[in-house]
């Protein structure tokens, strides 16, 4: 069998691109804790439901497990130094909402604060934590989204997420999503525009 100059790669997580988010938690201000994540995703469509993968060291882990409540964050091309800085610095050692200039406003439907600088804020209840390995995945169904009003088309009506100029994170680096080539469905039918 002919394996077209393939070379064979270490076991490991190689699912790329991913978002870069940053996933706000705590009930109260003295816990309120910023975590960037890139294992992060859908799970189901009705109910909405999504992942976020985290590690039990982590210390937003202890604080995502005992409220049970979080919101992801999407992130900008404007919010990736903040993003960056919030995946490598601990909560343990600094209140990151302060140090990164972000401004925790109090979500509408959970017990936490989202970053008021994100486009999108999901607002999420966890329903279930898996025990994986190296992280345990918080399954949560998503009761709210808010979104920033600059997004919205006036003349349409319609959700423009693609001028929000999203992050992504691709093998250690981070990218800004770029140029639309199609449209769900666009390969099948005739005359459609991209």
């Amino acid at each position: 069998m002919n394996h077209v100059n393939k070379i064979e790669w270490k076991p490991g997580n190689m699912l790329y691109p991913l978002p870069a988010v940053m996933v706000s938690c705590g009930s109260a201000e003295n816990e309120y804790n910023i975590i960037t994540i890139s294992w992060t995703g859908t799970v189901n469509t009705n109910p909405p439901m999504v992942y976020i993968s985290v590690r039990p060291e982590r210390h937003s882990y202890q604080i995502l497990k005992k409220n049970k409540e979080f919101v992801i964050n999407l992130t900008t091309e404007k919010l990736a130094r903040a993003t960056d800085f919030n995946g490598v610095k601990s909560g343990r050692e600094i209140n990151k909402f302060k140090v990164t200039n972000l401004t925790p406003v109090p979500a509408r439907k959970i017990n936490t604060v989202l970053i008021g600088e994100s486009p999108v804020n999901i607002e999420c209840k966890v329903t279930e934590i898996i025990h994986l390995g190296s992280h345990d995945m918080f399954i949560a169904e998503v009761v709210n989204i808010n979104v920033d009003e600059k997004l919205i088309d006036k003349k349409t009506g319609r959700f423009r997420l693609d001028k929000a100029k999203l992050l992504s994170y691709s093998h250690g680096f981070y990218y800004i999503l770029g140029k639309r080539i199609g449209r769900f469905g666009w390969s099948v039918k005739k005359n459609e525009n991209k």
